[in-house]
C-alpha cells in the first residue's frame, strides 16, 4: 500500500469493528503532558556510525575509513568532516554513542529498534508489537487537530510494514497518517486533505448513517461505538483548516525553506517542525534516497543507509549524502531551538544499526568494480538527540578503539525510548495494552531513561 486512499482513510474505524487487534489499555494514574512532541528521523539501512558520529582516526587504516573528524563547538565532541554544519551547532544536540542490540538483519534490526523487543522472527518487518509512534498516537489519540502521529516517506514506501511502522495489536487506529511524496516538489499534495465541499458533506451525511446503524442493529459488537469514533476524526481531519495550514509549507518564507534545502529531505524536515508546532505527538520523517528533487544518481550510490560493498562505494555515496543530511538536520535543530520549541519538541535522529568497523570490498553490481563497503553492525551504532529539554552538548557512552562494542555506559534501545516517553510525559512503567489474547503487555520490556540526558 503506497498510501491511504480517501475511502481507505474512512474505513480505518470500520476495520475496527471486526478486528481484535484493536484493543483496550490500562493506565496507573498516566496523565501525559499535551505539549510535548516528538520528531524521529529514521535514516533505514543502518547509517555509519564511523563515518558520521564515532569516528576513529586513530584507528588502524582498515578500520578509520577515507574521512577525518572536524572539532565542534563543543570540546569533545567530534563529527566528520563532511558535516560541518553539525560542527557549529553541538552546543545544541548531543551525541549516544553507546546503544547496540543483537539483530543482524534489516527487519529484526527495525523491528527491535522501533519495538524495544526481540521480535518472533529475525528477518521481515511485519511487528509482532507495536512501533514506538503507534503506542504513542494510542495514549494522545484525538488530541489536537492534526494527525497524532505522521509519517513521510518516498513515494511508494508509505506501507506500515516497509519499515516495521505497524501497529500490531493495537490496530489501524494507531497507524500513522502517511506523506509519501518529495514535499519540494511544486506537484507535491497531502492526500486524504484535498477533498472538495461538496463531496465532504456528502461523506458527512453517509457517516450519519452509518452511525445510525451502529446504534440500532442487534448484536453489533461493543467497538461499534470506537469505530464510530474513529470515522469522525477521519472526517475531521479532512475538515480540519488547522490541518491543511500546518502541511501548507508555502506559508514559510523561500530563505528559511532553502535553509532547510530544496530538497526532499530538508522540506520533510521543515514539515515536521510545522506539524509538531501545531500540535502532532509523534512525526517520523523518513531520510532514505538522497538522489531525488532533481540530483542524478551517482552510479556508485545506493538508495538507503545501506553501505555494503555490492551496493555501493561507501566513501562516494556517504560524501554526496552527508552534505543534504547536514544541512537539513542542522536547519531543524537550530529552527526548534530559535523558535523557543526545544523544551517541547525532542529530535532523535537514527537508523537501526550501525555498520561494521572493518571495511569490506567487493566488486559493486552496479560499477563491476571491486570497491569498499561496511556491512551490519548492531553492535555499535551512533543517535543525536536534540531538544525536550535535555542536556546538550554532550556525549553519552563510548566505542571502543576500533568502534566495535561499547566502551563505557553501554545502552539499550530501551534506554532511548524510555528517555522518549518521560519528555512526553507518559508513565511507560505502569502503562499497558491489552495483545490479541487479552493479556496485557507493557509498553516496555525494559529500559531507564538515560541519566546523563536528564
Amino acid at each position: 500500500m503506497n498510501f491511504l486512499s480517501r475511502r481507505r482513510f474512512l474505513q480505518l474505524g470500520s476495520l475496527a469493528v471486526a478486528s481484535k487487534a484493536i484493543t483496550p489499555y490500562a493506565f496507573a494514574d498516566n496523565k501525559p503532558s499535551d505539549d510535548t512532541s516528538v520528531i524521529f528521523l529514521w535514516l533505514p539501512g543502518g547509517p555509519p556510525h564511523m563515518e558520521t558520529y564515532d569516528m576513529k582516526p586513530d584507528a588502524p587504516v582498515e578500520y578509520r575509513g577515507d574521512f577525518k573528524p572536524i572539532h565542534t563547538n563543543v570540546p569533545g565532541l567530534d563529527v566528520c568532516e563532511h558535516m560541518p554544519l553539525h560542527a557549529q551547532t553541538a552546543h545544541r544536540y548531543s551525541l549516544i554513542r553507546s546503544i547496540h542490540h543483537t539483530f543482524s538483519d534489516h527487519g529484526g534490526g527495525h523491528k527491535k529498534f522501533l519495538t524495544a523487543r526481540d521480535p518472533f522472527q529475525p528477518t521481515g518487518f511485519v511487528n509482532d508489537y507495536p512501533m514506538v509512534g503507534s503506542m504513542v498516537a494510542k495514549v494522545r489519540q484525538g488530541r489536537a487537530a492534526v494527525p497524532d502521529y505522521v509519517a513521510g516517506t518516498d513515494p511508494g514506501r508509505s506501507g506500515i510494514d516497509v519499515f516495521s511502522f505497524g501497529s500490531a495489536y493495537l490496530g489501524p487506529s494507531t497507524h500513522p497518517f502517511s506523506v509519501p511524496g518529495d514535499p519540494s516538489s511544486p506537484k507535491f499534495t497531502v492526500r486524504n486533505l484535498d477533498a472538495p465541499p461538496d463531496r465532504l458533506a456528502l461523506l458527512n451525511d453517509r457517516l450519519k448513517l452509518l452511525g445510525g446503524l451502529d446504534r440500532d442493529v442487534p448484536g453489533l459488537p461493543k467497538s461499534a461505538g470506537a469505530a464510530a469514533e474513529h470515522r469522525q476524526t477521519a472526517l475531521r481531519l479532512m475538515n480540519s483548516e488547522a490541518t491543511r495550514i500546518a502541511f501548507d509549507l508555502t506559508r514559510e518564507s523561500p530563505r528559511l525553506r532553502e535553509r532547510y534545502g530544496l530538497h526532499a529531505w530538508g522540506q520533510r524536515c521543515l514539515m515536521a517542525r510545522r506539524l509538531v508546532e501545531a500540535g502532532a505527538s509523534f512525526v517520523t520523517m523518513v531520510l532514505e534516497n538522497p538522489y531525488q528533487s532533481g540530483i542524478p544518481y551517482l552510479k556508485d550510490g545506493t538508495y538507503n543507509w545501506d553501505s555494503h560493498a555490492v551496493n555501493c562505494h561507501i566513501f562516494n555515496d556517504t560524501k554526496f549524502r552527508l552534505p543534504i543530511f547536514d544541512r537539513a538536520v542542522t536547519a531543524l535543530i537550530n529552527d526548534l531551538h530559535d523558535r523557543g520549541l526545544n523544551k517541547k519538541v525532542l529530535l532523535v535522529v537514527t537508523g537501526e544499526f550501525g555498520r561494521t568497523p572493518r571495511i569490506s570490498y567487493s566488486t559493486g553490481t552496479q560499477t563491476g568494480v571491486k570497491q569498499p563497503g561496511r556491512d551490519h553492525w548492531p553492535q555499535a551504532m551512533s543517535v543525536l538527540v536534540s531538544g525536550g529539554g535535555l542536556k546538550m552538548g554532550q556525549v553519552v557512552g563510548s566505542t571502543n578503539a576500533r568502534g566495535e562494542h561499547p566502551k563505557d555506559r553501554p545502552l539499550k534501545v530501551g534506554d532511548l525510548w524510555a528517555t522518549v516517553f518521560t519528555h512526553l510525559g507518559i508513565d511507560y512503567e505502569h502503562t499497558s495494552f491489552l495483545d490479541h489474547t487479552g493479556r496485557p503487555i507493557p509498553m516496555l520490556p525494559e529500559g531507564k531513561p538515560i541519566a546523563e540526558l536528564m
